[in-house]
């Protein structure tokens, strides 16, 4: 496949220009400079999802081909000590290049976290281009790039990141158990950001768009960004 600063290009089938999936951009093709519709996603663990949607559905395993997608074809990948694959940049030296960050972008301002920031905190509000924000994360997610069987990689955790309003208010939040706690209702919020149980149960946070991704990339793509934890 095709890679820029080490990130996935793909392609469209209708056009064939070429698509940075980080920054969601056309960048080379008839759709050049055209930027897609950005959606919130996260990789959560597999219970914190199941017991979100009891009646959802998965895909298929069967896909027809060979490929085991429980198996990591680039073992030890993401070693905070190893270099990044087929990466010629410089990497900015306030981090080594596998630190691994959650970055936000938002009206041309950036912002990232460091893993080892949010493992401490869980909970890290932050304000970007005038728009308060919260982190959270939570244990419970295998890292795709480290051991050769993903559901033996380690813990690297998932993160949500949200606009702290509901019920017509602004909350702020700490680290609870089963969850997270707003200060102001005592309700319980689960890592996708909907309230579990407490006065605001049944209640969502907007969900704002993030990447977890390495610092050599988003520091690449994303040179100006501000680092909280610096």
């Amino acid at each position: 496949g095709l890679l820029w600063n080490s990130a996935l290009v793909m392609y469209d089938r209708q056009t064939e220009t070429l698509w940075s999936h980080f920054t969601g951009q056309g960048i080379v093709g008839e759709l050049t400079g055209v930027e897609l519709d950005t959606f919130a996603v996260a990789t959560v663990p597999w219970q914190v999802w199941r017991d979100a949607n009891p009646d959802g559905l998965v895909l298929s395993r069967d896909t027809g081909f060979d490929r085991d997608y429980g198996r990591n074809p680039y073992p030890g990948y993401d070693d905070i000590n190893s270099e990044p694959f087929l990466f010629e940049g410089d990497v900015d030296g306030r981090y080594t290049a596998m630190t691994r960050i959650a970055g936000v972008e938002r009206d041309g301002e950036a912002l990232g976290v460091p893993l080892v920031t949010l493992r401490a905190e869980r909970v890290v509000a932050a304000d970007l281009a005038g728009t308060e924000l919260v982190f959270f994360w939570e244990p419970g997610t295998s890292s795709a790039l480290d051991a050769s069987d993903v559901a033996g990689g380690d813990d690297i955790g998932a993160t949500g990141v949200f606009i702290p309003r509901a019920g017509g208010q602004a909350l702020t939040f700490s680290a609870g158990h089963g969850g997270f706690v707003d200060d102001q209702t005592g309700s319980t919020w689960n890592l996708l950001g909907k309230a579990v149980a407490g006065p605001l149960a049944g209640t969502k946070l907007e969900a704002v768009p993030h990447v977890d991704t390495f610092w050599f990339a988003w520091s690449a793509f994303r040179p100006d960004s501000a680092i909280i934890g610096e």
